[in-house]
């Protein structure tokens, strides 16, 4: 971890200090992809829009989908699944494009296929089993009441990966 992440989780805390609320009672975007369901902090989300045409980049990997305007700036978007596990997933009317939070200063987006609504984190507990790798991007696992899991991603950690920054195939 950087000394800039390091900052922002310090900021968090700060913030909801400040506001008299806990970490546990973050207020979160939940996803589903595929048969997995995610939870992003709704901070790391700047706007959630309709999927508009989305222009394609040639020789880019199969997760980059190209590039969209958005009030006079350009985004690069990326197909969530497809970054995540590789299995890509056709997009429908319910699909949306997550705008990243200005703050991490970088133009990118995510698409994804389902939105399940906005949460409140201490609907959840936390996932204690030990010894479970977390994938990337993925922080925290967490389990709603039904038992089911849900991954909460770090959209500021999959914008810094090597990976994601190297859209040439």
């Amino acid at each position: 971890m950087d000394i800039k992440e390091n900052q922002l989780g310090d900021q968090d805390s700060e913030n909801a200090a400040t506001v008299g609320m806990s970490p546990m009672s973050a207020t979160v975007l939940g996803l589903l992809i595929g048969d997995d369901r995610y939870l992003v902090h709704m901070k790391e989300i700047n706007e959630v829009i309709q999927v508009p045409e989305i222009v394609p980049v040639p020789l880019t990997h199969p997760w980059f989908l190209g590039i969209i305007n958005v009030h006079g700036t350009l985004y690069g978007i990326t197909d969530l699944g497809v970054y995540l596990s590789g299995k890509p997933e056709p997009f429908g009317l319910k699909s949306r494009i997550l705008l990243v939070s200005s703050s991490y200063k970088i133009n990118s987006g995510f698409i994804v296929p389902n939105l399940l609504g906005i949460r409140n984190l201490s609907e959840f507990e936390r996932d204690q089993t030990p010894g479970v790798e977390l994938r990337s991007g993925v922080k925290q696992i967490y389990r709603d009441r039904e038992g089911r899991p849900w991954y909460e991603l770090d959209l500021l950690t999959i914008t810094r990966e090597k990976n994601f920054l190297q859209i040439a195939c």
